[in-house]
């Protein structure tokens, strides 16, 4: 699996989790300040996009995965 990839499914958990736990109507709802988890994670994609700067990738290439092509 490249680094690309655990980038993405990450920020994809961290969403689907953040909103399951900041939404009213979600049974497993907690409080609805996980909503700003899920606008950081936002966020972050955001600049990441512009600057190619993943804070993740520099812990995930320490692990030994290889470089997708949007983080090299």
């Amino acid at each position: 699996m490249s680094i690309d990839r655990v980038v993405f499914f990450v920020a994809g958990l961290f969403i689907m989790l953040s909103l399951a736990l900041g939404v009213q109507g979600s049974p497993i709802f907690h409080h609805e300040y996980w909503l700003w988890f899920t606008a950081f994670v936002g966020a972050n994609l955001f600049q990441s996009s512009i600057t190619g700067f993943c804070p993740m990738v520099i812990f995930l290439k320490m692990f030994g995965l290889k470089p997708g092509q949007a983080f090299g």
